[in-house]
């Protein structure tokens, strides 16, 4: 049989991939104070077995009020730095590398767990709100809390507070880190012309938009060692009514490829808040074609996510070179061994192999 291109394995920079299966971050909120507990641990252990190319946590505060809510992990102070290590642990032991998703919220900070409503948290809770920063003073949401519009020395420490927070990704074990850009937090309200009305450097073109992204990709770079991949998520395009382009991500990517960033992570939305994604019921695959474009011309390597759950298209946006990456989250949820099955139906010669080995010795007696 011919190569399966989603079994083979990819590189970038001193970490290689031993597939091209990566899971994406899922918000679990259920830190306290910004540590990862038992229950990260339990999740974790799921998928450092589960024959896994990468994996990439869930997004982790560069600051206290970073977090997009109180349950949301960290990565700010040495404490939480301890707490990450057995969780990294789990993963290197396989050969699985992994990856810190680190975030400023923006605008969408201090708010509830998904499943308390998600909505700004009330001053009158038991977990009190904080105050939420954005490149302008727009609300996330209609209704939503007032963001302070960002004064530069502030831009200048939040900058800074990135660059910290890899070097804390690298002391807790972590291979990489991923910024995040999208989904309308800090990164991505200052590309899109919706949320930001600044007149300052930091707005007004795209070039003044996406100021902040690239200093802070290139203040990551400089940050970490030459071998350390740094991998960066990107809103491709605003929600309805947003303003931002497909040309201006590709835009962003060429220039985040020249400060040294590996791989655009393409998805999409978050800004304005409209319809929430379950409802806006897209097709598998809706954001493959934002990959699929800025890694022909940009010469980027791309991570394609958004309902990828079939095999056969998963193998295919690898084979057809759309993107070097896929990832998923929700396929992984409802079935942990994903990787496995998806083998399987490619029929795989071997697809016992990819799991660990004292799993894959127990299903070959059972072949």
């Amino acid at each position: 049989m011919s190569e399966l291109p989603l079994f083979t394995p990819f590189s970038l920079r001193g970490v290689t991939f031993r597939n091209r299966v990566v899971m994406a971050p899922m918000c679990q909120y259920q830190a306290i104070d910004g540590l990862p507990n038992d229950w990260h641990r339990a999740h974790h252990g799921r998928y450092a077995t589960a024959g896994l190319g990468g994996a990439i946590v869930e997004s982790t505060g560069i600051s206290p009020e970073g977090r997009i809510s109180p349950g949301c992990t960290g990565l700010y102070n040495d404490a939480q730095v301890a707490a990450w290590k057995p969780i990294t642990a789990l993963y290197r032991r396989e050969g699985i590398p992994v990856f810190a998703q680190i975030n400023h919220a923006g605008g969408k900070s201090s708010t509830m767990r998904p499943w308390d409503g998600g909505g700004p948290l009330d001053p009158e809770s038991s977990e009190p709100p904080w105050q939420t920063y954005a490149p302008s003073a727009v609300p996330a949401r209609e209704g939503w809390h007032v963001p302070k519009a960002l004064e530069l020395p502030e831009i200048e420490a939040i900058v800074a507070d990135f660059a910290a927070t890899a070097r804390r990704a690298l002391a807790a074990g972590f291979d990489g880190v991923e910024i995040h850009g999208a989904h309308g937090y800090l990164l991505h309200s200052f590309m899109s012309p919706y949320s930001n009305r600044r007149s300052d450097a930091y707005g007004g073109t795209l070039e003044g938009r996406m100021r902040l992204p690239v200093e802070v990709a290139r203040a990551i770079r400089d940050a970490v060692p030459a071998e350390t991949p740094v991998l960066y998520r990107a809103s491709c395009v605003d929600g309805e009514g947003g303003g931002l382009t497909l040309d201006d991500s590709v835009a962003l990517s060429a220039a985040l490829k020249e400060v040294g960033v590996d791989l655009l992570d393409a998805s999409g939305g978050g800004i304005p808040a409209g319809m929430r994604l379950a409802e806006q019921k897209p097709v598998p695959g809706f954001q493959v074609p934002f990959a699929e474009r800025i890694r022909a011309e940009t010469g980027l390597p791309t991570m394609a996510v958004g309902m990828i759950t079939d095999p056969v298209m998963a193998n295919a946006i690898v084979a057809e070179g759309k993107a070097d990456l896929v990832s998923l989250a929700r396929g992984l949820l409802r079935d942990p061994a994903w990787p496995y099955h998806a083998a399987e139906a490619l029929g795989h010669p071997e697809p016992a192999s990819i799991l660990p080995k004292l799993y894959a010795f127990y299903l070959k007696l059972a072949s």
